[in-house]
């Protein structure tokens, strides 16, 4: 007997750790956007001529000797950026304004025609070079609308944009990220025509073929416009996406129109995303750290409070914050700038730096499995998740502290690779000896931050899941708010 009860408990244990891994549930995300995901929180630069002019769009008209800062300093500006716990920068590599900021053989009107470095700069890859010794990611936006160029609104500007592209592509390493927005055509410079220019911008850029270019030279760099293809506009620039956040989204054309390009897309489910969308989209949620793009010196920047604001309306709904950094005439992020930038850092890192369940006893209503157990929900490694059986589609997760412990923000983090799937959950807290639920919500995804409308004090907690497959959740945090 005690043979073939040990031969039933090899074989429940050999069953337990061989449970297969659950199925993906609906769009999953590619490799580049998961790499993305994990990005967070990111920044992009604006310094071109409009700087020097005070202005948000320049014409296309100021002259390449306007562009000369006297103290530009690109490690200034990815060490500002970092301090404020941004972990890639974008560039904008040429604006509306039509101003290349590297030697690009496709313009005349580029950094080579200032005083930047005596002619000889490029300022693409000074920034380049800087965040990657600091650790950060690098990213470009070429605006693909030219005010300078007098081919804009012909057939032959398509090959100087994609050239340039070609080039951004092929000499300034990896990119995370390509990024483009939705401004097409209008009244400019256009090489002394100063007249408007109108273009189709469902056919004029050819994106199907242009983003190819990406693919095939940038692989891992997640497209971002208003319409994808990797990463989706959140449909304003106030930092925020919806309370309710779906990473799955499906582009649809406005109406009267037949194709969904930048500048053209569905603003109206932009910020909440599509449940059980076509495609993984997830949100980008851009904001400038001033009131505009570029440096003002009338302007000041956000709070450090407001940005953590902004933080949790971001990065917990799931989507990424893009913070709009505006270097000043002399070519460094202004000191009010910095001061922000740092303690917003510091708040970021004192919140998020101790997770209060680190030794506490996790318990699951369901589990998939040993491989899946509870305990992965405080893991370390990414790639450890906690997981239902298949034909669990609700679930408790029970939460023993041991001791009392004082917080105010709850993370989870859905395990995404196999999809968003959960469409409900409650939390609740237990205080005077009785459960206390302090929220209530739909979606999770990458990741979920709720900040309690006031602190609780616990030595207990349970969460309650909702799915319409089974549950897969990677991590759960308690933090209290540092600020």
């Amino acid at each position: 007997m005690k043979i073939i009860h040990f031969v039933l408990f090899f074989l429940v244990s050999v069953k337990a750790f061989a449970q297969p891994a659950p199925k993906p549930y609906g769009a999953i995300p590619s490799q580049r956007q998961l790499a993305w995901h994990n990005i967070e929180l990111y920044g992009l630069v604006h310094f071109t001529p409009t700087t020097f002019e005070n202005k948000e769009w320049g014409y296309g008209d100021a002259d390449p000797k306007t562009f000369n800062p006297t103290n530009f300093d690109a490690e200034q500006i990815v060490k500002s950026a970092k301090a404020g716990g941004l972990k890639a920068i974008i560039l904008v590599a040429k604006h509306h304004d039509g101003f290349a900021l590297w030697p690009t053989k496709t313009t005349e009107y580029n950094i080579t025609k200032s005083p930047f470095r005596n002619g000889k700069g490029d300022l693409v890859k000074e920034m380049e070079l800087a965040a990657r010794k600091h650790g950060l990611k690098f990213g470009i936006y070429c605006s693909p609308w030219d005010r300078n160029n007098t081919s804009y609104g012909t057939d032959s500007y398509l090959k100087i944009y994609q050239a340039q592209l070609r080039e951004l592509y092929t000499n300034y390493g990896e990119l995370f990220m390509s990024w483009h927005d939705g401004a097409n055509g209008g009244d400019g410079y256009y090489g002394g025509a100063k007249e408007k220019r109108s273009i189709d911008n469902t056919t004029y850029y050819d994106w199907k073929n242009t983003w190819q270019i990406t693919r095939n030279l940038q692989p891992m760099a997640n497209i971002f416009s208003d319409v994808g293809l990797d990463v989706r506009w959140v449909g304003n620039e106030d930092g925020f996406a919806a309370d309710t956040s779906w990473a799955t989204f499906t582009p649809m054309p406005p109406d009267g129109k037949n194709v969904a390009v930048p500048g053209q897309a569905n603003y109206p489910q932009s910020p909440a995303g599509i449940k059980n969308g076509k495609f993984w989209m997830p949100a980008e949620c851009d904001v400038p750290l001033r009131k505009g793009w570029f440096f003002h010196a009338n302007e000041k920047p956000k709070s450090p409070e407001k940005l953590f604001e902004l933080y949790l309306k971001s990065v917990g709904r799931g989507a990424g914050l893009d913070l709009g950094l505006a270097p000043n005439t002399a070519g460094i992020i202004n000191d009010d700038d910095v001061n922000t930038l740092s303690v917003f850092g510091e708040i970021l890192n004192k919140t998020f730096a101790s997770n209060l369940l680190i030794g506490a006893k996790i318990t699951a209503s369901n589990t998939r499995g040993n491989k899946y157990m509870p305990t992965n929900l405080i893991s370390e490694n990414s790639q450890n998740y906690w997981a239902t059986t298949d034909d669990v589609h609700q679930a408790t997760l029970s939460l023993d502290l041991k001791k009392e412990s004082t917080f105010d923000i709850i993370s989870l983090q859905e395990f995404i690779a196999l999809g968003q799937r959960i469409d409900s959950f409650t939390i609740d807290v237990y205080e005077q000896e009785k459960w206390r639920q302090v929220y209530a919500g739909a979606s999770i995804g990458a990741k979920r931050l709720i900040k309690l409308s006031q602190v609780a004090k616990s030595n207990k907690v349970r969460i309650k899941i909702k799915a319409p497959v089974c549950i897969a959740l990677s991590k759960i945090g308690l933090y209290k708010y540092a600020g």
